[in-house]
């Protein structure tokens, strides 16, 4: 895929879910229908909060060896989503305050694009950011 046209992808520098008006549900991934009203609903891609706290985690180990964290993740809006956190397994604990940042997810080959997308890191007063 040519950079520019994936960059356009909209989902991939935001977090959109959508949002039915007449039940008033949040849903990530976004949906075409509420499952709630059917037919009655009425939805709306929304962009989600980018806050939330760690439900519960766990700790993948890589294909080269390297520890990540997958951890289901409640935002501010009480919409459950499965992210990479980018941390150390051992800063991670269960009410954990997280926030959503942009990282790397991998790239085509040595010299091919670098994709990108939503992880979370620990979301600190103190302006830190781990560099995982």
């Amino acid at each position: 895929m040519i950079p520019r046209f994936w960059r356009k992808i909209k989902y991939r520098y935001s977090l959109r879910g959508t949002h039915c008006k007449n039940c008033n549900s949040y849903f990530y991934p976004p949906r075409d229908l509420c499952p709630n009203c059917r037919r009655k609903g009425i939805i709306e891609e929304v962009n989600l909060p980018t806050c939330g706290r760690v439900l519960s985690y766990t700790v993948v180990w890589g294909e080269k060896g390297s520890p990540y964290v997958i951890a289901l993740i409640e935002l501010e809006n009480k919409v459950k989503i499965l992210s990479q956190l980018a941390c150390r397994p051992e800063e991670v604990y269960d009410g954990m305050e997280v926030e959503c940042t942009f990282r790397k997810y991998g790239e085509d080959g040595d010299a091919g694009i670098i994709y990108y997308g939503t992880k979370f890191i620990p979301k600190r007063g103190d302006g830190y950011v781990s560099k995982e």
